[in-house]
């Protein structure tokens, strides 16, 4: 194990880190705002990727592709809003899990219809092919450009909530929804662009690491359990605690997968240690969410105190 290796797995963590960070802001948007619980936010994941690697596939265009994957994820997701979700906000949280979960069976029998049942494969886009030399590693272009697109999402985002009209009206729906509904604000219409604001975010995502995975349906829950925990170990509402969340997991996650086994591998045989050490990395984001919740049970950086 050398320390080129060590960094390069610690960028992967970064990496990933900022990927979870484009699904969880707009899931901690939406709960924060609505206080709705999105069990379908992870399908909206799955829609970007398909439709990227779909329309890049057909083209030979990944940019294409990519805004693609985020319109028709940003359109499900207001369609989504206005048909099913618009209903259930005076619901309590049991017939919102129910009617997400429904909503994940829809979707991705939809997408297996659509697109069949084996994976898509999206190539990187020529211009991000190749590595990097950054100092004692040669990094891949592709991943250290997912960096950079994800901490540029994140300040657009930051500007966006705080230095926006629109942003206002985000922050005010999340601390008195009536109020802002009785200044004159169309609490419905806002909803819609939240949702869809949110359901792009994942669509992003989705697209982003399409190629870097198989794009195959059911991708987008594994990716929504981990952005589950980092809003709850960052806070809910708090765009400022999805990002230190993701990260926090992004890191934890992708080191442990790589340390554990090694360590392990030092006192017990080779094939044993990989098992145990990817079952105990695999721990590792739920111990921290426990310590989290013991002693900050509102999170890192809840939006309310």
């Amino acid at each position: 194990m050398t320390l080129a290796l060590v960094l390069e797995q610690l960028l992967n963590g970064v990496q990933f880190g900022l990927m979870l960070f484009l699904m969880s802001a707009g899931l901690t948007l939406v709960f924060g705002v609505m206080g709705l619980i999105n069990l379908a936010h992870g399908s909206l994941y799955m829609i970007g990727a398909f439709l990227c690697a779909a329309i890049a596939g057909m083209t030979g265009n990944f940019w294409l592709g990519l805004m693609a994957g985020i319109a028709a994820a940003a359109a499900a997701g207001a369609l989504i809003e206005i048909v099913v979700i618009r209903r259930l906000y005076a619901r309590d949280h049991l017939d919102q899990v129910l009617a997400t979960f429904a909503l994940i069976l829809i979707l991705s029998e939809g997408v297996r219809m659509i697109f069949g049942p084996f994976p898509l494969y999206l190539n990187v886009p020529d211009i991000l092919r190749g590595t990097v030399q950054l100092g004692i590693v040669d990094y891949s272009f592709y991943r250290l450009a997912l960096i950079g697109f994800g901490l540029a999402v994140a300040v657009g985002l930051w500007l966006l909530i705080s230095k926006t009209r629109l942003g206002i009206q985000i922050r005010a729906g999340e601390s008195d929804r009536e109020m802002i509904a009785a200044l004159g604000v169309n609490i419905r219409a806002l909803y819609t662009i939240v949702f869809a604001l949110g359901a792009a975010l994942a669509g992003l995502a989705g697209a982003l690491v399409g190629a870097i995975q198989s794009v195959q349906v059911g991708m987008g829950e594994p990716v929504l359990i981990l952005a589950f925990v980092v809003i709850v170990i960052g806070g809910i509402g708090s765009i400022k605690g999805a990002m230190v969340g993701a990260l926090l997991v992004g890191v934890i996650d992708t080191m442990g997968r790589f340390l554990l086994p090694r360590i392990f591998a030092t006192f017990m045989d080779t094939s044993q240690a990989m098992g145990v050490g990817a079952a105990l990395a695999s721990m590792l984001i739920y111990l921290l969410m426990a310590l989290v919740l013991i002693f900050r049970p509102k999170g890192l950086f809840p939006a309310h105190g």
